[in-house]
C-alpha cells in the first residue's frame, strides 16, 4: 500500500488517456470504458476507509520523491482524515445526459476528477497548486461545450473569478515559500514545514487575505459567490453534481488544511468578517433560493446558504463547530449532488427547469418522488438523517461562542425547510395541469442504482455518525491545537489530576500525538491556580496563554513521515 495515493490519483488520468485511443463514433464503448475507469477508481480508494488509522495523529499513505529539486518542490502526497472522505467523495461520473462530443465529454471528466484527487491529497503547496488550476480547464470546457443556453458566458464567468483568486493565493504561497527560506535556509513547498512556522503577525494578516480571496471564491462566499448560480445553471448535469459535491469543497478545504493552521493569529484576528459575510450568504441565500422560478437555480442558492453555515460553524473555532463544519461539507456533497441529479433526471425527459411546467409528478413517477423526499428531508436537515448531525453540530459549536450567530444560523435551517418543501409541493403534488407530464418515465434501474449508495450514505450518516466522526478527531485537533490553544487548556484544566508536589515529566512527540494535545493535557497535575501544570522548567516546551503546553500542542507540529503532526 506504499503507492495507494498514487494509484488513486492516477486511475482517472490513465482512464483519459485510454480514451483517446477510441474511435469517438464508438459511443457506447466510450460510456462503458469511462464509468468502469470510475467504479475502479472508487474500488481502488475503498482501503483507505478500512487502512486509515483515526488514532494515528501522523498524515498516512505518505509518498514522497524529488520533483523539480532547484526550488525544493516534492510529488508529496498523504491524508488525514478530512482528506480520506473527501477523496471517497470525489467518484463521479456520467451517462446518458451527453449526446454530443461523448468522447471529449469523459476525457475532461476524468480530468478533472484528477485535478480534485490531487488537490485533496497534495502536501506540497506548489503541487497542491498545479492540481488547483488544473480542475479549472476541464470544469471551463465542461460548462462551455456541454452547458445550456447561456453556457459561454457562464464559463468565462467561472473561469474568471476563479483565476482572480488562483493568483491571489499563490502571491501568498510565493511569501510563505521566501519567509520559510529567511527562517531555516531552506527553500521548501511542504505544506508540514508551514504548519510548524511562527509567522509574524503583519505577514499572517497579508498572506491570510491572499488565502481568503483564492478560497472563498472557491466556497462561494457572499459576495463572490455569483459565479456560482450561473455556473451550475448552465452546467451539464455531471458538471453540475462534480460541482456542487466536491468542487466548492475546495474552499472550505484550503481554510482547514492552511489558512487556519498555519496562520492562527490572523485566523482569529478575521473571525468577525468572516461571521459577518457568512451570516449575511446563510440569509440571503435561502431568501433568493425562495424566490427562484427556475428548479436548478433554486438548488444551486441553496449552496449558497448552506456552504456559508459550514463557514460559520469552521470560524467559531472550537472542537465541536470544526467538527460539524467537516461532516456538513460530507452531507452537502451527497444531499445537494443527488439533487442536481434529479433535476437532471427530469430536465432530460422534458427540456424544461421551470418549476410551473411541473406538478403532480408522484403521481406518475412515485419512486422518484420518494427518492426526491428522501433527500429534501436529508438537505433541512430531518432527524435520522446526515443533515441533522451536521446542523445539531455546527449550532452546538456557535451557540457556545455567540446566541446571536446561532440565530441567525438557525434562521437559515428554517428558511432552508422552507424552500425546499415549497419546491416539493410544488413539483411532486396536485393535479398533472400539464398534458406533458402525463406519460414521463420513473426511474429506471441504472438511474435508481446511481441514488442508492446517497440513500445508503444519508441514513448511515443520520443514524450512526460514529465512524466518520473518528476519522476527523485527529484533523479537528490538529487545527484546534494551532488556532486555539487556549481551547484545549481550559478544557483540560476542569479534567486535571489532583494537586501533586512534582512537575509532570517533560512530555514527548510521540505522546501527544498518541493521546492529542488535550489528553495529555488531561493527564498533568493541577497546580495551585487549578490550571494543569507542564513542564515550563524543562526543555522543549512554551509558555502560552493560561497553562504552559507542550510544543507539538501550541504550534501543531506536522512533521515528516514518522513524525507527529
Amino acid at each position: 500500500m506504499n503507492h495507494l495515493l498514487s494509484f488513486i490519483l492516477f486511475t482517472p488520468l490513465v482512464g483519459a488517456l485510454i480514451l483517446l485511443l477510441v474511435n469517438s463514433r464508438n459511443e457506447d464503448a466510450i460510456r462503458w470504458i469511462a464509468n468502469l475507469v470510475a467504479f475502479v477508481g472508487f474500488v481502488i480508494s475503498i482501503p483507505l476507509w478500512f487502512l486509515y488509522n483515526p488514532q494515528n495523529a501522523d498524515f498516512q499513505f505518505v509518498e514522497r520523491a524529488t520533483w523539480i529539486p532547484s526550488i525544493g518542490a516534492e510529488y508529496f502526497l498523504g491524508v488525514d482524515g478530512f482528506s480520506t472522505l473527501l477523496i471517497l467523495l470525489t467518484t463521479l461520473s456520467a451517462w446518458t445526459a451527453i449526446t454530443e462530443r461523448v468522447k471529449e465529454f469523459y476525457i475532461f471528466l476524468l480530468v478533472l476528477q484528477t485535478g480534485m484527487l490531487g488537490a485533496f491529497m497534495s502536501l506540497d503547496f506548489l503541487l497542491f497548486f498545479l492540481f488547483w488550476e488544473v480542475m479549472l480547464v476541464p470544469m471551463y470546457f465542461l460548462i462551455g461545450i456541454w452547458g445550456s443556453d447561456n453556457r459561454l458566458y457562464s464559463a468565462i464567468k467561472f473561469f474568471l473569478y476563479t483565476l482572480v483568486g488562483s493568483v491571489v493565493m499563490l502571491l501568498g504561497i510565493l511569501a510563505l515559500y521566501f519567509h520559510n527560506h529567511t527562517v531555516s535556509g531552506v527553500y521548501s513547498f511542504d505544506v508540514t514545514l508551514f504548519h510548524k512556522l511562527n509567522l509574524p503577525y503583519n505577514l499572517q494578516w497579508w498572506i491570510f487575505l491572499a488565502f481568503f480571496l483564492g478560497f472563498a471564491i472557491k466556497v462561494p462566499m457572499f459576495p463572490f459567490h455569483t459565479w456560482l448560480p450561473d455556473a451550475h445553471t448552465d452546467a451539464p448535469t455531471a458538471g453540475s453534481v462534480i460541482l456542487a459535491a466536491v468542487l466548492l469543497k475546495m474552499g472550505t478545504y484550503g481554510f482547514i488544511r492552511f489558512s487556519l493552521p498555519i496562520l492562527p493569529d490572523a485566523s482569529r484576528q478575521f473571525v468577525p468578517m468572516i461571521v459577518v459575510l457568512s451570516i449575511i450568504g446563510i440569509v440571503y441565500g435561502a431568501l433568493v433560493a425562495l424566490a427562484q422560478k427556475d428548479w436548478k437555480r433554486l438548488v444551486a442558492y441553496s449552496s449558497v446558504s448552506h456552504m456559508a453555515l459550514v463557514m460559520l460553524g469552521m470560524f467559531a473555532l472550537n472542537p465541536v463547530g470544526i467538527t460539524g463544519s467537516i461532516f456538513q461539507q460530507l452531507n452537502h456533497g451527497i444531499s445537494t449532488g443527488a439533487l442536481f441529479l434529479i433535476v437532471g433526471i427530469v430536465y432530460e425527459r422534458r427540456h424544461t427547469r421551470e418549476i410551473s411546467e411541473y406538478g403532480g409528478l408522484s403521481k406518475v413517477m412515485p419512486v422518484y418522488a420518494a427518492v426526491f423526499l428522501i433527500m429534501t428531508l436529508s438537505s433541512i436537515g430531518l432527524p435520522a438523517l446526515n443533515g441533522f448531525i451536521g446542523e445539531f453540530l455546527i449550532l452546538q459549536g456557535i451557540f457556545v461562542v455567540s446566541k446571536v450567530w446561532a440565530a441567525f444560523a438557525a434562521s437559515g435551517v428554517v428558511l432552508g425547510a422552507a424552500y425546499m418543501l415549497y419546491l416539493y409541493q410544488r413539483t411532486m403534488f396536485g393535479k398533472i395541469e400539464n398534458p406533458k407530464n402525463e406519460r414521463l418515465l420513473d426511474l429506471s434501474h441504472r438511474e435508481f442504482a446511481t441514488f442508492a449508495p446517497l440513500l445508503v450514505l444519508a441514513v448511515w450518516m443520520g443514524l450512526y455518525p460514529a465512524p466518520f466522526l473518528r476519522r476527523l478527531d485527529s484533523s479537528v485537533q490538529h487545527v484546534i491545537a494551532r488556532v486555539s490553544p487556549e481551547y484545549i487548556q481550559k478544557n483540560a484544566a476542569a479534567d486535571c489530576a489532583a494537586p501533586a508536589p512534582a512537575l509532570a515529566a517533560t512530555p514527548t512527540d510521540a505522546t501527544v500525538a498518541a493521546n492529542g494535545a488535550a489528553a495529555f493535557l488531561a493527564t498533568l497535575p493541577c497546580g495551585p491556580d487549578g490550571r494543569p501544570l507542564a513542564a515550563s522548567t524543562g526543555p522543549g516546551t512554551t509558555s502560552g496563554t493560561g497553562a504552559d503546553i507542550p510544543p507539538s500542542a501550541s504550534a501543531g507540529q506536522t512533521g515528516r513521515p514518522g513524525e507527529p503532526r
